[in-house]
């Protein structure tokens, strides 16, 4: 098998000797700095040292942007979501993330202890790879985005990886990756058997108060699981 090189990531942690890892992807055109300052906005005392990892995309050109290079977790060739992911460039990001994983697993926290978000682009990142994951992670965080390949998730789905909770988040106002598209997501998850909790807000393609405290509400239940 070919070895995927590591992506470059910001790292922080929270605390000494971390015993959790958040892996979190940006979205289009944005790299890993652009969800760091969310760590203090997110963090709560009781919570176990983390470490957060923000990875940042590949730089590629996107069609539906006429061919400009950016970095992007896959190429978007269409405004229709049933068409507009290419299934190559996910492939391949979804082993990217697999890669990112391992080395946290390598370092010595388990699988059991990660957990995978993304916004946009990278929460479809984020949902994909969850679909492929035979040794489950602790949560999928999806805010503000899709399943891409909808219609061929049931062929994706390996056994064990409905067992992972996921938080998904939208907003009702959203004009770039539309509501609807994120309810539906939601629906398809659950139709696979994953347990999902589900969040709306009133605003557009972006992260709101709100929602950081639900989202932390949602980890602090899974730290405490564990």
């Amino acid at each position: 098998m070919d070895t995927v090189a590591l992506l470059d990531c910001i790292e922080h942690d929270t605390g000494a000797s971390p015993q959790w890892a958040v892996l979190w992807l940006h979205g289009l055109g944005a790299d890993g700095n652009d969800f760091v300052p969310i760590v203090p906005e997110l963090l709560r005392e009781d919570w176990p040292a983390l470490r957060f990892l923000f990875p940042h995309a590949p730089v590629r050109a996107v069609t539906i942007n006429g061919g400009a290079r950016m970095r992007a977790w896959y190429d978007i060739r269409d405004i229709d979501l049933a068409n507009r992911a290419d299934d190559a460039g996910v492939e391949a990001s979804v082993a990217q993330v697999d890669a990112l994983i391992a080395r946290e697993v390598a370092r010595g926290t388990p699988a059991s202890r990660i957990l995978l978000a993304g916004f946009s682009q990278g929460g479809a990142i984020a949902l994909a790879a969850g679909l492929r994951r035979d040794e489950p992670l602790a949560g999928l965080i999806g805010l503000s985005t899709y399943l891409p390949a909808l219609n061929k998730a049931a062929a994706m789905l390996v056994a064990g990886a409905s067992a992972q909770p996921v938080f998904m988040a939208h907003g009702s106002q959203d004009p770039v990756v539309p509501y609807r598209a994120g309810e539906v997501s939601a629906a398809r998850l659950r139709e696979l058997g994953f347990s999902v909790d589900w969040h709306r807000y009133p605003m557009p393609h972006s992260v709101c108060a709100e929602e950081i405290r639900d989202l932390g509400d949602w980890m602090s239940r899974r730290f405490a699981a564990a």
